[in-house]
Order: structure tokens, then C-alpha cells, then sequence
């Protein structure tokens, strides 16, 4: 195991590239299943969800080459083989391969997912929509049994807005027969990713970006190339980043309109942003003032950037209130940031930080993949030298970090934890 440590207090500058989108990756490559003949995905993030998703389509029978970004599937000779545990358990987003299985097969059994311990994730809205379609799902010994006859189109409505539910729907009802209309749908910019990718296939989709999508049925689906768009998370993150400690830094391979909710919040905390077609320029002014976010769905503020935000915001000057609407459960970085001496207290689902306040380096552990960027970040503030444990989180969703920070002038670098701390991690 490794920890990542950090020499903070460096100014960081120049320019940075963003990779592609995990939150896209990690279902574009399960669509892969529905397809006769071979796919191929550009611009991937060299990630370990996608390591991960890479060997469970082999282990279902696909041939896969990936290389430098590039993933080439061919699902010609996959079987509706059970995944019921093993790598299936480490990974949030396998619930995609129960939409893609059922829709190819008809049938699937998929362990319940892991990843991030970031509460309850119920997948009810998932279930409902494929019962729906015409599947009968039961709960067995910690998998989910997904059996249909066949599928037939249907009108679904969300309960509650979710983009993992509304993806899922879709990947089962592209081969069903008939049309499927997913009323109250989520609106992620990954969902049109994934809906373009589909259509490619071949599939018959309209309205993927807006709350009503409809879908009518096709009896198969060809092979085809995609590229998938930029991750606007990592964006987000280093324009926190660069908000932070930076002194002029330009993010490439952007699209300014998936982060107009944090960009609205920076320029109102005093960072200047100029964006171009696939650029934003980010400096921070001479004071930030402190400012309140409630995290939405799309296009509100996103869920994901609370964490890495919550480091910025130490710096502010006065009082802020983070309210996270989505997870209640997402303050976990809470406690480690007061280990390098910030002050913040959580009340309920907000987190109310008080500033500025000169963090301090500090020995500190990711409890998830957003905790270990808000780490990472807080690091790069910090005075002195930060080690943070965890980084089997932060590797699943951040390509080639260390590179990345390194170029802009960090202080970064990985360690091979000794035997007593892995024993101290582990306990």
C-alpha cells in the first residue's frame, strides 16, 4: 500500500489537462454489452474503475484491448455468466451491468455494489424500472437475480432524480420491444454521453438532457467509435485547486457549461475565470470572501465538488455553510481537515467553516474518492508536510495525479506505507 505526501505552501502554475469522465466511463463501458460487434471508446481515464469494469467484461466472456486512453471491446462471444461477488463488490457502478445483462440477455445476477462509503445507496428506482420493462428481480444471498421473458417499453417515473436509475432504465430498454418513456429522468451531462454512445449503437433515444426521455426498442445493436467527454468533476477540482494556491492556471479539455454552477460560485467568492471553447483560465482575486452552497442535481451545484469546495472555503474569509442535499452522509473529510487546524463544526447535513484559517500539514486518511481530493487540496494549502493514507479511493477517479500536480510546480509524491502503517490504517 501507498500514501500520498505533500509539501504545501507552493504557488502552482501553468497548465493542466483533464481526462475523460469517469462517471461516463463507468457506463459507456457496461454498454458495450448490448452491442453484435465491436466498440470502441476514446479518451477513457487510466483509472481502476475502469481497470476493474475491463476484467469483468473479460470475465463474462468479452475481448478487450485498451491502450493509452483507448478501449476497443468485442462483445460478440460474452455469455450472461453470474458476477455475484468478487470484483463486482469493489465497485459503486457494476449496478450498469445488471441494465446492460438484462437488456443483451435478458437475465443477469450482479453482486450488490461497493465503492464509497458515502451512506445508503438504494437502487429501488433501478429495480422499479426494470420491473417495469418486465423483469422480475429478487434479492438472493447479497446479489441482485434479474429474469425476463422479454422486455417490453413502459412508462416509468422517478421518485427521485437519479442519474444511475435513469441510465440503467435505458440500457435495459433499448432492446426492449416498444417504446419507454422515463419521466422525472436526471440530466447529467454523463446521461447524454452515454445516450450518444447508444445511438451510435443504433438505438432510438430522444430527450437524454431533459426530465422526460424516450426510448423506442430496436431488435439489435452494431458496434461503433465514441469519444467520451472531458470529466467536469476533475475540472471542478482543479479549479478549486487552482482558486486555492494557484498563481494563473489553465485547465484544457473543458466544457465551461458542465461547471457553470461552481464557476457562478467562484467568481462570487472573487476568483477570476476567463473560459474559452475548451479552456478555463483561473486566478485567485486578492481576497476571497466566504460564500454558502447547497449541493443540487444537475445543473445545481454539484455533490461531488462539496468535499474539494469545503478545503477551499478554509481560506475564506468569515463564515460559510455547506449543505449537501444529496448525501448526508459526504462530511467525512470533516474531521481530518480539523486535524490540520481548520475550523468547521457539522450540524445535521450542513458543515459551517469558519475562516481563514492556516492549515497545517498533518497525517490524514481518505475515506472516499471526493474526501481524498478535498485532502489532496488541503495539502497544497497547508504549511508543511501532509501524508494522506486511502488512496485506493483517489485512484479511482483521478488520472495520473501526481504527474498532473508535479507539472503545475507541486510538492507531491507517493511512499509505500511501512508494515505499522498499514496495521494503523487497516485498524
Amino acid at each position: 500500500m501507498e500514501k500520498l505526501k505533500i509539501a504545501g505552501g507552493y504557488p502552482l502554475q501553468g497548465s493542466i489537462r483533464v481526462s475523460g469522465a469517469k462517471n461516463s466511463a463507468v457506463a459507456l463501458i457496461p454498454a458495450t454489452i448490448l452491442a453484435d460487434s465491436t466498440v470502441t471508446i476514446e479518451g477513457l481515464p487510466d483509472i481502476s474503475d475502469v481497470q476493474m469494469l475491463k476484467a469483468l467484461l473479460e470475465e463474462i466472456g468479452g475481448e478487450i484491448d485498451f491502450r493509452d486512453g483507448e478501449m476497443t471491446v468485442d462483445p460478440s462471444k460474452m455469455i450472461s455468466m453470474p458476477l455475484p461477488n468478487g470484483r463486482v463488490k469493489k465497485l459503486r457502478a457494476s449496478y450498469y451491468l445488471m441494465g446492460a445483462m438484462l437488456g443483451k440477455f435478458k437475465k443477469a445476477v450482479i453482486g450488490l455494489p461497493g465503492g464509497c462509503h458515502l451512506g445508503p445507496r438504494p437502487i429501488d428506482q433501478h429495480i422499479k424500472g426494470f420491473e417495469a420493462l418486465g423483469a422480475q428481480v429478487t434479492n438472493e444471498q447479497g446479489a441482485i437475480y434479474l429474469r425476463a421473458d422479454e422486455l417490453r417499453g413502459a412508462k416509468i417515473y422517478l421518485d427521485v432524480v437519479s442519474v444511475g436509475a435513469t441510465i440503467n432504465i435505458m440500457l435495459a430498454a433499448v432492446l426492449a420491444k416498444g417504446r419507454t418513456v422515463i419521466e422525472n429522468a436526471a440530466k447529467e451531462p454523463e446521461i447524454i454521453d452515454v445516450a450518444t454512445l447508444l445511438t451510435n449503437m443504433g438505438a432510438r433515444i430522444k430527450g437524454a438532457g431533459t426530465d422526460v426521455i424516450r426510448i423506442d426498442g430496436v431488435e439489435k445493436l452494431n458496434g461503433c467509435r465514441h469519444t467520451i467527454i472531458p470529466d467536469r468533476i476533475e475540472a471542478g477540482t482543479f479549479m478549486i485547486m487552482a482558486a486555492a494556491v494557484g498563481q494563473g492556471i489553465i485547465i484544457d479539455n473543458v466544457i465551461a457549461q458542465h461547471v457553470e454552477s461552481l464557476i457562478a460560485k467562484l467568481r462570487e467568492m472573487g476568483v477570476n475565470i476567463e473560459t474559452g471553447d475548451d479552456q478555463i483560465f483561473v486566478s485567485p482575486g486578492s481576497q476571497l470572501k466566504s460564500v454558502d452552497i447547497k449541493t443540487l442535481v444537475y445543473p445545481g451545484f454539484p455533490t461531488d465538488l462539496q468535499q474539494p469546495f469545503t478545503s477551499l472555503l478554509t481560506k475564506t474569509t468569515g463564515s460559510s455553510m455547506v449543505t449537501d442535499t444529496i448525501y448526508g452522509a459526504r462530511f467525512k473529510h470533516i474531521d481530518e481537515l480539523r486535524r490540520m487546524n481548520a475550523a468547521i463544526k457539522v450540524e445535521g447535513r450542513a458543515a459551517i467553516i469558519n475562516g481563514p484559517a492556516q492549515l497545517q500539514g498533518a497525517k490524514v486518511k481518505a475515506s472516499d474518492l471526493r474526501a481524498g481530493a478535498a485532502l489532496v487540496i488541503a495539502g497544497l494549502m497547508a504549511e508543511g508536510i501532509t501524508e494522506v493514507t486511502g488512496l485506493e479511493h483517489i485512484d479511482r477517479g483521478y488520472s495520473h495525479l501526481v504527474e498532473k500536480l508535479s507539472g503545475l510546480g507541486a510538492t507531491i509524491w507517493r511512499e509505500e506505507m511501512t508494515v505499522e502503517e498499514i496495521e494503523q490504517f487497516k485498524n
